[in-house]
């Protein structure tokens, strides 16, 4: 072989192992073009905002200072347009990933090498766990997969999840995507998913740029003639401060969350995304936030074609911008921004804040570093692991919740109940379990399919849909209930009776469901078992009272794999955990309460809403869910008795012993003494299993007009005892933060008197008095 074939061999040689090598590198490297800053771009290579050494301020106004007004303009809209002369490529701002990556925005896409990405239960559901860990965790999951397909060119890094409204009204059909009703509840779980999400990293970077919406008082879509894009929300300052604003805070204070996204509806006269006292003024202003401001899609153009807001476009563009707005999804802003500025009604300098912001964001998320960053080894592989779906699967073990259990018919036994009847329009369901604002699964157990690994089933749908119309399979569905050793009923709603734009009428199950469930109950000759699949409430009272129904799960939308966690709980392999994340009250509730009544308090015939103002009936009240074990509860040590207000602890002296308030703005909260709780948890079942603490305070009743305030969560923990063992739950209560209540202006005040905690069936006072 002569010298230059053995150089061209190994030279060959050299390049296939180049080519092995290069094959190992990660797809997505080869998929994602860099978004700006490219070192092989000589034309950027040396621009200062792609020095990474440079502060991130200082880059971000090297970069506005290069760009014409018409070319900042178009950074204004969520599909931002590039910038060639400067290397930078377009961006779209909209993705979602409420539970998981999502392609319902146009900034991600399935198919090829990501053909689907893990799908966790419904929000709702991975509420009922009371996990906070858990919804951090589930929240890492979905960065890692929302990285690995931006690494492979199919998503983007910014992310308007979660939704984080208070579930006020049952019947609202978006219901399903929070945290539930409660606010500390869905501020705790707004933080926690956030952080997950952006992760921890130092020097304030982002693994992903989360977003909390609707802000707000958002939480009607379409009732009985009123929509959301007209809807003007009138409400109080105490509700507003109490109530619709404390999830937003949280995600903010807490969460340190990249984002906020404004609502279609006005509140108390003006549309959220061009009220300068609600975005600048208090998310930027009061809060601090960290990030951009973003319009719900189409909101601009919302308040100046359809509310009416504005006069002209270009007024329209300016209120936004001015009140605060960064970033509008749609392109009105594209459309009458430069007119807005020709007219005098804003300046470039208002275009050039509005940029900062999320020019800022994208850097924070390595945009701008000219590589894929410390995440660039995420991809393919990395999506729908073995342990994502275990994880999924996990949740919904957490999520769900027994109802009733008559005679601890629960859980079943795969030696006595062979033969299964599973029957009902949603026992073989896939998309279903997954909700809304939902991506592709991974792949889909469904009830049926879950309750096949443990028993042979006989299968009866029942009804064509959810909507139930006719009875015609109702005959099939009883004789297989009495062949059967036990009957499931798989029952519920989904997207066509709840949903974005379409809230519901009443509480009832649709159609002929409840015949169905009755008629059933009363064939079967085996226990009977009725599982729902809903995001909202539903007034099942008919089945809680009926003996023949033996037991009651409710499974809310419990992702890709629901049908095997509900067959694990039926089947004990699983014990459940989950309680109720809001109030499940009984039809006549809604008959007589408009939904377009914002009021948290009763008042008159106005019964008030949520465990904590309304004191009616209800079929299940907030934190109600049964587990296979029994748990107690008891005081470890003697806590905090007495608390006594100085003037010491205030920042200046008003006060006297005739005060029956102080206002937390006036007071020194951290020279008040520590008042930690320690509540021991027994488990005195025979099974290993997880159990909420949920504390409660119930304020004094004197000093703060129109509190009508029942109880209020302060704090919960989820603790996982093994059989005949106990665990010691830790609460520190804060004066400032769990004693003060809000007034009838929207100030924070500590009241004098009794403050009752409650802690299951543990009652404990904590007077607190002036000391002088």
């Amino acid at each position: 072989m002569s010298s230059n074939n053995k150089a061209l061999l190994t030279s060959n040689k050299v390049v296939v192992i180049l080519l092995f090598l290069l094959s190992l590198v990660h797809s997505s490297e080869s998929l994602r073009p860099l978004f700006a800053c490219d070192p092989a771009n000589g034309l950027t290579r040396t621009l200062r905002f792609c020095r990474v050494n440079v502060p991130i301020h200082v880059r971000v106004q090297d970069l506005i200072g290069r760009l014409t007004l018409q070319e900042k303009i178009r950074l204004l809209v969520n599909n931002a347009a590039a910038v060639p002369r400067l290397g930078i490529g377009g961006y779209e701002w909209w993705s979602e990933a409420l539970h998981g990556v999502s392609d319902v925005g146009p900034g991600a896409k399935f198919g090829g090498a990501f053909p689907g990405a893990t799908s966790f239960p419904q929000v709702i559901t991975t509420a009922a766990s009371f996990n906070q860990s858990l919804w951090e965790e589930i929240g890492r999951v979905v960065s890692d997969e929302a990285r690995a397909m931006y690494n492979g060119g199919v998503a983007g890094l910014t992310y308007w999840s979660p939704n984080v409204n208070i579930l006020r009204d049952p019947r609202w059909g978006r219901g399903q995507e929070t945290p539930g009703e409660d606010p500390v509840v869905a501020g705790k779980y707004a933080a926690s998913y956030v952080r997950g999400l952006q992760g921890t990293a130092a020097g304030n970077r982002l693994k992903v740029a989360a977003c909390c919406k609707h802000y707000t008082a958002y939480d009607l879509d379409n009732w009985n003639g009123f929509d959301r894009f007209h809807f003007n929300a009138k409400v109080t300052k105490q509700d507003l401060e109490d109530t619709y604003n404390v999830p937003f805070k949280s995600c903010v204070y807490e969460g340190k969350v990249a984002s906020v996204m404004c609502s279609y509806n006005q509140v108390n006269g003006k549309p959220t995304c061009a009220d300068e006292d609600l975005l600048k003024n208090t998310i930027r202003g009061q809060w601090r936030l960290n990030g951009y401001i973003v319009s719900d899609c189409d909101s601009v153009d919302v308040f100046f074609n359809q509310q009416h807001y504005t006069s002209t476009p270009e007024e329209a563009a300016a209120a936004s911008i001015k009140a605060g707005l960064d970033l509008d999804c749609g392109p009105f802003l594209a459309i009458f921004t430069e007119g807005a500025v020709k007219k005098g009604l804003l300046t470039e300098n208002d275009v050039n804040l509005a940029l900062a912001n999320t020019i800022t964001v994208q850097m924070r998320l390595g945009m701008f570093d000219g590589n894929l960053g410390p995440y660039a080894n995420l991809g393919p592989r990395d999506v729908c692991t073995p342990a994502h779906k275990y994880l999924a699967l996990e949740a919904a073990h957490q999520g769900i919740v027994l109802l009733k259990n008559f005679g601890r018919s629960l859980p079943l036994s795969p030696r006595r109940h062979r033969t299964v009847a599973v029957i009902g329009p949603n026992s073989d369901v896939t998309e279903t379990m997954i909700g809304n604002y939902a991506g592709k699964a991974c792949a889909y157990t469904t009830p049926l399919q879950g309750i096949s690994r443990y028993a042979k089933t006989l299968h009866q749908a029942g009804c064509a849909g959810v909507a139930c119309a006719g009875n015609h399979g109702f005959g099939a569905a009883e004789a297989a209930a009495r062949e059967a050793d036990a009957t499931v009923l798989v029952m519920g709603l989904d997207q066509s009776i709840e949903a974005e734009t379409r809230d519901r009428t009443d509480l009832l199950l649709p159609g002929h469901q409840q015949d169905l469930v009755t008629r059933v109950a009363e064939a079967s000759r085996g226990p009977v078992i009725l599982v729902l699949m809903s995001g909202g409430p539903i007034d099942i009272s008919f089945a809680k009272n009926n003996p023949r129904v033996a037991a009651i799960i409710w499974a809310g939308y419990p992702g890709q794999a629901g049908g095997a966690a509900i067959a694990n709980i039926i089947f004990g392999a699983a014990n459940p955990g989950g309680k109720l994340p809001m109030t499940w009250y009984p039809q006549e509730y809604v008959a007589k309460v408009p939904m377009t009544i914002m009021a948290m308090r009763a008042s008159g015939n106005y019964p008030g809403r949520t465990y904590r103002f309304y004191k009616g009936p209800v079929v299940f009240p907030f934190g109600f869910g049964l587990s296979y074990t029994t748990f107690t509860h008891t005081l470890a040590q003697n806590p905090l008795a007495e608390l006594s207000i100085s003037p010491h602890n205030l920042n200046f002296v008003l006060f006297n012993s005739s005060s029956h308030s102080i206002k937390v703005s006036h007071a020194n909260c951290d020279t008040f003494p520590k008042m930690p709780i320690h509540v021991e948890v027994a488990n005195t079942g025979e099974l290993d299993g997880t159990h909420t603490v949920f504390v409660y305070a119930e304020p004094p009743t004197n000093g703060i007009k129109g509190l009508g305030m029942n109880k209020q969560l302060i704090a919960f923990e989820k603790v996982h005892v093994t059989a005949g063992a106990k665990r010691t739950v830790q609460v520190h209560v804060d004066a400032c933060k769990h004693l003060g209540v809000v007034d009838e202006y929207g100030k924070r005040r500590i009241p004098m008197g009794e403050h009752k905690l409650h802690i299951g069936d543990i009652k404990h006072t904590i007077l607190v008095q002036p000391q002088l």
